[in-house]
């Protein structure tokens, strides 16, 4: 047999099998991530919040650890900043509940009296510009009589109201699960997050080199965009739109200007906030304090969403904003406020890769 044969007959079966074995072990990753993806799927967004997190929240940590050296365990500093992160979300829920509770005192005084007596004509309709007589007097004769206000409670019967206090209280504690193994993941990204980077950097660069390095700085620099443009520019604007409340004379302006902050973060969230102000305030028959406070609330959202969100979240992506309000509201569409860090954070991932593809951007890192 000739050499050339006999070398390749040796080493053909080698060749063979070691291509088999790597197509094994590709399929045992594949079917072991398979199954650890539907093992951890119900804890996934518990996992992805704690990564928007402390991403979000790591310059803060970083600097705070050069000032304050972890000594042996390093457990005191992420402890802190997992219990102030666990306290910017509880604290404001726990007004609201309280301020709930009060609500509900009044609701209830109002559903007996309006069963007792009916329901009261609002102020609004006497100061309408036309038909205030009619609108009127449709009112007492159809609601503000005691038969047409007990008609109407009773429509809400026992059955419905046990119903969705049943609901409402499997969502609190699905909630509340979440919550909890949130910040307990925080905790431990706070506590290895240098760790993790790196493992994730080494892991990136084996899959896709360096290319992969590069798509995950431009998500983590969307995502640190995202959480400026909108989370803190929505907190302004419910700051602002809060000392309008108040001199405006808006009932629970505190309150209202909290709903708006969050509200902010969602384009186009706001106007449904301050127009329900603006209502309140026109049952009170308030005409102009309602027109300031719609004048306002325009005004506000309109330099925030063409001027200050642009400049921050555009700026630090290198996104056209069209793109990263489609990845914001597409994001909300498939993720709910998940959606709100990850859909800018994908759209800034396939903008890099196109520039990359079409010679646009140096590849360089």
């Amino acid at each position: 047999m000739p050499p050339s044969v006999r070398a390749a007959a040796e080493t053909g079966p080698v060749s063979l099998r070691e291509r088999s074995q790597a197509l094994a072990r590709t399929v045992m990753v594949l079917a072991l991530a398979a199954l650890g993806l539907w093992i951890l799927h119900p804890f996934l967004p518990a996992l992805v919040w704690a990564a928007i997190l402390a991403i979000a929240l790591w310059p803060l940590y970083a600097r705070a650890e050069a000032r304050f050296p972890p000594r042996g365990h390093n457990i005191a500093l992420p402890s802190l900043f997992t219990a102030l992160v666990a306290l910017v979300f509880l604290a404001p829920l726990v007004v609201l509940g309280v301020q709930a509770a009060r609500e509900a005192h009044d609701a209830l005084a109002w559903a007996r009296a309006a069963e007792q007596t009916g329901i009261p004509a609002p102020e609004l309709l006497s100061h309408l510009p036309l038909g205030a007589a009619q609108a009127t007097a449709w009112w007492n004769g159809t609601l503000s009589h005691p038969s047409a206000g007990s008609e109407l409670l009773h429509r809400l019967d026992n059955s419905t109201a046990i119903g969705l206090t049943k609901s409402l209280g499997s969502e609190i504690v699905r909630r509340t699960v979440l919550f909890g193994f949130t910040l307990v993941t925080l905790f431990f990204l706070f506590r290895d997050g240098r760790a993790v980077t790196g493992q994730a950097l080494a892991a990136s660069a084996k899959l896709f080199g360096p290319r992969g390095e590069r798509v995950a700085r431009q998500m983590v620099a969307s995502i640190h965009g995202t959480v400026d443009g909108l989370v803190l520019v929505g907190l302004g604007e419910g700051f602002l739109l809060g000392i309008v409340y108040y001199f405006a004379g808006v009932p629970h302006p505190v309150l209202l200007g909290a709903l708006t902050a969050v509200a902010a973060m969602i384009p186009f969230g706001a106007p449904l906030v301050f127009g329900i102000a603006a209502l309140l305030l026109l049952a009170k028959a308030a005409m102009v304090p309602a027109a300031i406070v719609v004048v306002a609330g325009f005004v506000v959202t309109f330099v925030a969403d063409h001027f200050v969100r642009p400049a921050l979240i555009g700026g630090t992506t290198r996104l056209p904003f069209l793109w990263v309000l489609l990845g914001i509201l597409g994001g909300v569409e498939t993720f709910g406020l998940l959606g709100l860090f990850l859909g800018p954070a994908v759209m800034a991932a396939l903008m890099l890769l196109w520039r990359e593809f079409t010679g646009g951007e140096a590849t360089a890192s």
